[in-house]
């Protein structure tokens, strides 16, 4: 299989699945090694392709916004862990954490969280990595699309981050 094939099938193989893919496993799949799929992922994107990196590997972005929520949240470190849960715990999604840098501007992290498993395995991720959590670089504040079943299910989701004072409030006075 030649390079323009590879990248073929791997468009293929990430369109396929609705779960993240890792790099390794893509490597192993297609017999080269992480790096070339690393590249082969920069060339899908250059030419357009909807391709994002989450903690556990790519995924093809679906476009739709139907059932998104953006929601503003205010926490330390260690409750971060508790927030992604009681999020899925509803039944909701996490997409993504937004922080707004002082120097970069608008910054994005693809989270692509549906369970207690995914949001363990972005935590392990965390510290394995000793990496610090976007909203770290605001002074916790961050951003997070949600994505939603149903109404119910955001409102009961909303209901019990506002309950363990993660929702963001917001100062009529002001």
């Amino acid at each position: 299989m030649n390079a323009a094939q590879r990248r073929d099938a791997l468009q293929k193989a990430l369109y396929e699945s609705d779960q993240p893919v890792s790099a390794s496993s893509l490597a192993a799949q297609f017999g080269v090694s992480r790096q070339i799929i690393v590249g082969d992922v920069a060339l899908l994107r250059a030419e357009g392709l909807p391709i994002i990196a989450t903690p556990r590997g790519y995924l093809v972005q679906r476009r739709s916004t139907q059932n998104c929520s953006t929601i503003a949240c205010r926490h330390s470190r260690d409750a971060l862990l508790d927030e992604l849960y009681t999020i899925v715990d509803t039944g909701c999604s996490v997409m993504d954490v937004t922080v707004e840098h002082p120097v970069y501007g608008q910054m994005t992290g693809n989270l692509a969280i549906a369970s207690r498993l995914e949001a363990d395995a972005f935590w392990h991720c965390l510290l394995e990595n000793s990496a610090a959590p976007l909203c770290e670089l605001t002074g916790d504040v961050h951003l997070h699309t949600i994505r939603y079943p149903s109404e119910m299910a955001l409102t009961h989701c909303l209901e019990a981050l506002q309950a363990k004072g993660y929702l963001l409030k917001t100062d009529p006075a002001v």
